[in-house]
């Protein structure tokens, strides 16, 4: 007979519990819970992620499966879609945000000095956003189109690692850029931006708080060269300028001098186009960066 721990309950051993009672006690998330605690809740739907369960049917059938061996996986309440189903319903989701921060803090220390094969000291950052799409029968509030239902998850992944610093779920048919003023900006950090961030009062933003951006650049981006580097054209690169804007709004906008680097692409046969705020870091360097988001 087997009497030494599961590998869940391993797994979970890991993880900083005290700072998950922490948090439970500061937002009260027991309060008036007779059996079905907080965390059973967290480690209910930890097994469900780490096992890709699809719906509160599966996770209850997969676990009550496993009857025997829950009380040794740390789960003591009884696993009930009524009791998940509550529980996700009524319970302060600032308890898992906090914990969620905790854990991502921990994770951050242990690839601080990992490299993502470029040579660089600093901190690089994608940020980008994706739709989940939803039932609108059963979601009305998220409605996005006039017959579709859908949130929009925005993340900044730290590179080393990727691991998520920054999450927020916003409506289907909030624009991405909007979520560019809820971001803290690093001194020094690199933050890497698909085209669909293009807005030059917001990059002017980030280069005021001495961080660099990387952009890919719209077509109709007017702008004015004011110098020109030597360039290697045997590893795509087609120019590397210095440029400034010359649009009616975004000069005002963006006073500054950008960098614009042109690369062509044998993969996919297309030229892209690049802006950025840094001028020291070789222009081969901004190509593989953007390659790496």
């Amino acid at each position: 007979m087997n009497t030494g721990k599961t590998v869940f309950a391993q797994l979970m051993d890991y993880l900083p519990m005290h700072e998950f009672r922490r948090s439970v006690d500061r937002y009260r998330g027991n309060r008036n819970v007779r059996s079905f605690s907080c965390r059973d809740q967290f480690l209910c739907l930890a097994f469900a992620q780490l096992t890709f369960r699809e719906s509160l049917r599966d996770i209850e059938t997969c676990l009550r499966s496993l009857q025997s061996k829950l009380y040794h996986s740390g789960i003591r309440g009884k696993v009930a879609r009524s009791n998940l189903a509550d529980a996700n319903e009524l319970r302060d989701w600032h308890i898992y945000s906090d914990f969620a921060h905790t854990l991502i803090d921990i994770a951050r220390r242990l690839y601080r000095g990992e490299s993502f094969g470029l040579e660089l000291e600093e901190t690089v950052y994608a940020f980008d956003a994706t739709t989940i799409d939803l039932c609108l029968s059963l979601f009305p509030w998220a409605k996005f189109r006039q017959h579709k239902a859908a949130v929009r998850l925005h993340t900044l992944l730290d590179l080393r690692g990727n691991i998520p610093s920054f999450l927020k779920i916003t409506a289907g048919n909030v624009h991405e850029v909007n979520v560019l003023d809820e971001l803290f900006f690093e001194a020094g950090a690199f933050y890497v931006l698909d085209r669909g961030y293009t807005d030059f009062q917001r990059l002017n933003i980030i280069h005021q708080h001495q961080a660099f951006f990387i952009i890919r650049a719209k077509s109709n981006v007017q702008c004015s060269r004011v110098y020109s580097r030597p360039i290697n054209k045997s590893i795509g690169l087609r120019c590397d300028q210095t440029v400034v804007l010359t649009g009616i709004n975004t000069q005002n906008d963006y006073p500054s001098h950008l960098r614009r680097i042109k690369f062509y692409d044998h993969d996919t046969q297309k030229h892209l186009v690049f802006l950025t705020n840094n001028f020291q870091i070789a222009a081969c360097t901004m190509e593989l960066m953007s390659i790496a988001v």
